[in-house]
């Protein structure tokens, strides 16, 4: 499951395949660096790969981008959880159509089942803590946003996202 990464997490090509689906169904984005960069989203951050590598293979462009959503892991879990929600509306329009189609992603999944070892409430802070991000990622994908907002309702969370 996407979200257990905490619970030996490896990257699968299941989340892979999802997100740039989602970007490429879903939002219509035909752009290949987004493309290119959410297929390589979690690399560095979930195995050995640096951006230097990222930059060699990809370019620049993609790089840039995977740079942008990925977590500094040598922070805190919650510290890199309230810097996400912080630095949202600062991101570049790539970046940000990255982290919509990756949390729309996240958020279906765990829609569809718990992850091991969380609780009722840990999931439904993730939803508010996500509701938080996607609020600073507002602009870049009426689609994507749509669908987001309406797992957001389903959930109970009305947030005036709009």
């Amino acid at each position: 499951m996407a979200l257990n990464k905490d619970e030996d997490f490896c990257i699968t090509t299941e989340l892979i395949k999802w997100v740039a689906h989602i970007l490429t169904s879903e939002g219509k984005i035909t752009d290949l660096d987004v493309i290119q960069a959410a297929i390589l989203h979690d690399t560095v951050e979930d195995t050995e790969t640096t951006f230097e590598e990222i930059d060699e293979l990809f370019g620049s462009a993609v790089m840039r981008i995977v740079k942008e959503v990925t977590d500094d892991k040598s922070l805190p879990k919650m510290e890199r959880k309230h810097l996400q929600v912080q630095t949202a509306s600062h991101k570049s329009h790539e970046a940000k159509l990255v982290k919509l189609a990756d949390k729309l992603y996240n958020l279906r999944d765990l829609c569809s089942a718990t992850p091991v070892g969380w609780s009722e409430e840990r999931v439904h802070d993730y939803f508010i803590w996500a509701e938080q991000v996607v609020r600073g990622l507002r602009g870049v994908n009426e689609r994507m946003e749509e669908e987001l907002y309406k797992i957001f309702q389903q959930k109970g969370l009305d947030l005036n996202l709009r």
